[in-house]
C-alpha cells in the first residue's frame, strides 16, 4: 500500500508499519510499499509496539509513523562497533565474577 493510501484510510492515527518494498538513495530510505501492522492511540504506545515487535523479529523493517505526515522522511543511520553487552560471559560458577571487587579490608 502506498503512504498516500494509508493516510487516507487511517487519518490522524499512530501506526506501526512494515516496509514491504524499499530502497536506499542519497542517505535516505525510500519506502515504495507498506503494510499496516497495527494502530495505536498515542506515540508512546506506538513506540512500545515497535520495540516489542522489533525485539521478537529484528529482521523486519518496521517504522512507527503518524498519518499527519504528508511524506515519509527516513534518514539512514549506520551503526558500527561491537555490542559488548550481548557478548558478556556469565560469572564463573565456582568463583567470583571478574568485575567483583572482592572483600574489603
Amino acid at each position: 500500500m502506498k503512504w498516500s493510501e494509508i493516510r487516507e484510510k487511517y487519518p490522524r492515527q499512530w501506526l506501526l508499519v512494515e516496509a514491504i518494498s524499499a530502497h536506499s538513495a542519497g542517505g535516505k530510505r525510500l519506502v515504495d510499499d507498506l503494510a499496516v501492522v497495527d494502530t495505536f492511540p498515542d506515540g508512546v504506545k506506538a513506540m512500545r509496539g515497535y520495540a516489542e515487535l522489533h525485539h521478537r523479529d529484528p529482521s523486519r523493517e518496521l517504522y512507527f509513523l503518524h498519518t499527519d505526515r504528508e511524506t515519509i522522511d527516513i534518514t539512514e543511520s549506520h551503526w558500527f562497533g561491537i555490542r559488548a553487552a550481548s557478548r558478556c560471559q556469565p560469572a564463573r560458577p565456582n568463583g567470583p565474577a571478574e568485575s567483583s571487587p572482592g572483600p574489603r579490608p
